[in-house]
C-alpha cells in the first residue's frame, strides 16, 4: 500500500483554484451554456466549468489566479447578473480521494 500512496502523490497534479460565482438571470440550460461561455473566454485556462440555473451558481477549476473584476465584467456582458466572484485554493486529491 505504501507504494500505492508514493505512485499517487507523484501523479497528483499541482495546486490550483476553484472559481465560484452566484450568478442571477439563467431560466434554461442555453442560459447556462452562455454562461459557461463567457467563463471559457474570459479564463481561457478554465477546466470543468458548469452552471446551474436552480442554484444560481456557476464554478470551474484552474491553475492560476482569477482576476474577479474581468470575469464579473464578462458575465455582466452577457446579459446575466453576477452577483459574487469567490476564489479558493484547490488541491486534486489522488485515485478515490486518497492523499
Amino acid at each position: 500500500m505504501g507504494l500505492f500512496k508514493a505512485f499517487v502523490s507523484q501523479t497528483r497534479k499541482p495546486e490550483g483554484f476553484l472559481g465560484k460565482m452566484k450568478v442571477d438571470g439563467m431560466m434554461c440550460g442555453m442560459c447556462e451554456a452562455h454562461v459557461c461561455d463567457a467563463i471559457s473566454k474570459a479564463v481561457p485556462a478554465a477546466r470543468k466549468v458548469a452552471a446551474s440555473r436552480s442554484k444560481k451558481e456557476a464554478s470551474f477549476l484552474t491553475e492560476e489566479a482569477v482576476d474577479a473584476a474581468r470575469l464579473k465584467a464578462a458575465i455582466d456582458a452577457t446579459g446575466y447578473s453576477c452577483l459574487s466572484v469567490e476564489s479558493a485554493s484547490y488541491e486534486k486529491k489522488g485515485l478515490f480521494g486518497w492523499r
